[in-house]
């Protein structure tokens, strides 16, 4: 088992610390400080004289280089001059988006508020839709260059080593040994079997609590995890409920999504592999950030032998899940 450390990076975002960076650019703080939900990053929306909150982002130390971040501050900055609501980051006086302040990294955007749709209305997922299709075809306009791709190698085999090597309790290590073995051929086996699937720049996380919907528009925040992968990988989270159901779904948002941009319907055979990917990787995200005293607190859950045997039926049913046909429309 990992151990947890009582001193983090982040511990030394003190309000203080905060307001400090924050008017390093320039604002003036009227000392308003909320903490958001992010334990990736850490995110604060800060109160601004005379003027709207800002949204500060302090970012996970050696997680993105430089150069990756700015690549995402370029996509979301090339979505916003297109007109899509996706929230970018301000440009500074110097034109910069990633500010410095005392060994952090951190960029400031706009406060933009709103509620997460529902996904369960057809015509909030024909809207969102319509902006994905957008979106992907600016992203399919030009590569990510330092950014990673989203595959079984990253999201899953490099992620089950680490939870056997350093995670896994040694009453489960040999099930889950076997187990992930035989997903992994799976997934593996699929994605070869699709040979060349087009990769292009997509949001990564594309769930409902990372659209904020406000004026019948749904307006996509945190691009953290945009990465070069195939297109179905924004829209599978989108999908809920039994097969029909989200056949229903998946026709809403296909029908926004084509008016603007192909899709290949080829895709819909990675939505398990995709899931499964997912569930391997978050697994092992908590595992490596539980030296960040804000998981032990907030998903306290995890880590425990309940936990790992409950993971172990999920997975399961999951490897059930890929030997089943995939979703036709």
């Amino acid at each position: 088992m990992v151990s947890t450390s009582k001193n983090h990076p982040f511990d030394k975002l003190t309000p203080d610390f905060i307001m400090d960076a924050v008017e390093s650019q320039g604002y003036h703080c009227d000392c308003r400080i909320l903490t958001l939900n992010s334990y990736e990053n850490r995110v604060y929306q800060v109160g601004i004289e005379d003027r709207q909150p800002l949204i500060a982002k302090f970012y996970r130390p050696k997680r993105w280089s430089d150069a990756q971040i700015l690549e995402e501050h370029d996509f979301t900055l090339e979505l916003a001059q297109h007109e899509l609501p996706a929230i970018a980051p301000l440009r500074n006086a110097d034109k910069k988006t990633l500010h410095q302040y005392k060994g952090f990294r951190f960029s400031l955007s706009v406060c933009q508020g709103g509620h997460s749709p529902e996904l369960d209305n057809l015509e909030h997922l024909l809207v969102i839709g319509r902006l994905l299709g957008r979106i992907h075809l600016i992203g399919a306009g030009k590569p990510f260059r330092k950014r990673p791709v989203l595959n079984s190698h990253n999201f899953g085999h490099e992620c089950v080593a680490f939870i056997t090597e350093n995670f896994i309790p040694v009453e489960y290590r040999e099930s889950y040994q076997t187990l992930t073995r035989d997903l992994l051929q799976q997934v593996d086996g699929c994605f070869s079997r699709l040979g060349s699937i087009s990769h292009i720049r997509v949001h990564g996380d594309c769930h409902n609590g990372n659209m904020l919907w406000r004026d019948d528009v749904p307006h996509f925040v945190d691009f953290d995890d945009a990465r070069m992968a195939p297109a179905i990988q924004d829209l599978w989270m989108l999908l809920s409920g039994p097969e029909d159901q989200q056949r229903r779904q998946l026709d809403k948002i296909l029908t926004g999504y084509e008016q603007f941009c192909d899709f290949n319907l080829t895709e819909l055979q990675l939505i398990e592999p995709l899931r499964t990917l997912r569930m391997l990787h978050y697994s092992a995200w908590l595992a490596k950030r539980w030296d960040d005293p804000a998981f032990p607190r907030t998903f306290s859950w995890f880590n425990s032998m309940q936990y790992w045997g409950e993971h172990i039926l999920e997975l399961r049913e999951q490897l059930a899940a890929l030997q089943e046909p995939s979703l036709q429309f």
